[in-house]
């Protein structure tokens, strides 16, 4: 790919956060003298549903693919569960390692211990919750360069609602600790000639394999938890909200998918005929803002929603505006706990409304209660 349209893909993800762009940011100045012991013990919000949740964390490995960024590797991927539990007792999970936080830190002038000490709210290797039968299953997907964890909030709140959610973290596109201790850098940060045409698909293959997994006999998910194959969404922050949308074109087997302020790039020419809904930012979600929004939106052939959250910026649905809003770092108008809000209820509406059939008001159009959506249909 050529530089400037590198450089365009990191401005819509790590980078515009690095820049003051996003929710949660410190600049240089800051970043040198941040104490982050003043500033510790942010949390993730506690989810809103009637259920305590349960979390794990287990590596995958496709030996049928070659890793397209090294070739000489098999595909391997790291994923989070978190899913509904009767156990309210045990240590949390951490948030990301310390290796994670360093190196995701460094990549946005934030201190690592600041990041890897955010405190969650699943229980480490708790027990599924008992005679729940299959729970429908939701697969996530972070932005480019970003880990996973910062998708937490959003598979706690799903978790604690009765749903099964993995979040899947794609080798070599962000810092990655495995379970023998080694800790994969973001290469394709670095990469000039980095192709979204790869990027995208790649992402869709891995989210299918992780699927292929979940439903397989040899299921790596917690003993216990039944995974519903009839019942199943997508959905992503930036890149991942692209490659949510790819594998939908993909594979037939995913219901309903989101994307959150993500470029549509490697845009499927084919109409979907599943449900879609695209939440954008106030500076990027706007019709005429991304052509890639307009071109998809045309090749939405199913229920669809176009919404823009007014006060926010890239990574405002991401834990990024709760926590920087702890962290006195907030750069949104919108407050970061309110960001969050929104950000919960629409995912939570939209596969309530798609997996399990319950019409939800927040996403019939505008309202008094939810004054910061816009709702467009160019």
């Amino acid at each position: 790919m050529r530089r400037s349209m590198r450089n365009a893909l990191l401005g819509t993800t790590a980078a515009a956060l690095a820049a003051g762009t996003g929710a949660f940011t410190l600049d240089a100045a800051t970043a040198e003298t941040a104490d982050p012991q003043e500033t510790a013990a942010l949390a993730v919000p506690e989810p809103g549903g009637e259920y305590a949740t349960g979390t794990t964390q287990f590596r995958l490995v496709d030996e049928d693919r070659a890793d397209v960024w090294v070739p000489e590797e098999d595909r391997e991927l790291m994923v989070t569960m978190w899913y509904p539990t009767g156990q309210t007792e045990g240590a949390t999970a951490p948030y990301m390692t310390p290796e994670e936080g360093a190196l995701f830190g460094a990549q946005l002038q934030l201190p690592g211990e600041l990041l890897a000490s955010v405190e969650t709210n699943s229980v480490t290797g708790a027990e599924p919750l008992a005679d729940a039968g299959d729970l429908p299953l939701v697969v996530l997907s972070p932005g480019f360069s970003f880990p996973r964890a910062t998708l937490t909030g959003l598979g706690e709140e799903l978790a604690s609602r009765g749903y099964a959610v993995a979040a899947v973290g794609h080798n070599y596109e962000a810092p990655i600790t495995f379970p023998d201790g080694r800790t994969t850098e973001c290469l394709t940060c670095t990469q000039e000639d980095l192709d979204t045409e790869t990027l995208v698909p790649n992402r869709s293959e891995d989210l299918s394999f992780v699927v292929d997994r979940l439903t397989g006999d040899d299921t790596p998910a917690p003993e216990g938890l039944g995974v519903d194959e009839d019942r199943i969404a997508v959905g992503g922050h930036s890149i991942g909200g692209a490659g949510s949308h790819r594998v939908m074109a993909d594979d037939d087997r995913f219901d309903a998918g989101f994307n959150l302020d993500g470029t549509f790039f490697a845009l499927d020419p084919h109409k979907l005929d599943r449900p879609f809904m695209m939440v954008g930012a106030e500076v990027h979600g706007q019709p005429g803002d991304d052509k890639t929004w307009s071109k998809a939106w045309k090749r939405l052939d199913d229920w669809k929603r176009w919404i823009t959250v007014d006060g926010t910026t890239h990574s405002s649905m991401t834990d990024f505006g709760p926590l920087g809003e702890q962290a006195g770092l907030n750069q949104d108008e919108l407050d970061g706990f309110r960001s969050n809000e929104i950000s919960r209820s629409l995912v939570t509406a939209f596969v309530d409304q798609h997996l399990r059939g319950d019409r939800e008001p927040i996403l019939c159009g505008p309202s008094d209660a939810w004054p910061e959506l816009q709702f467009h249909n160019p």
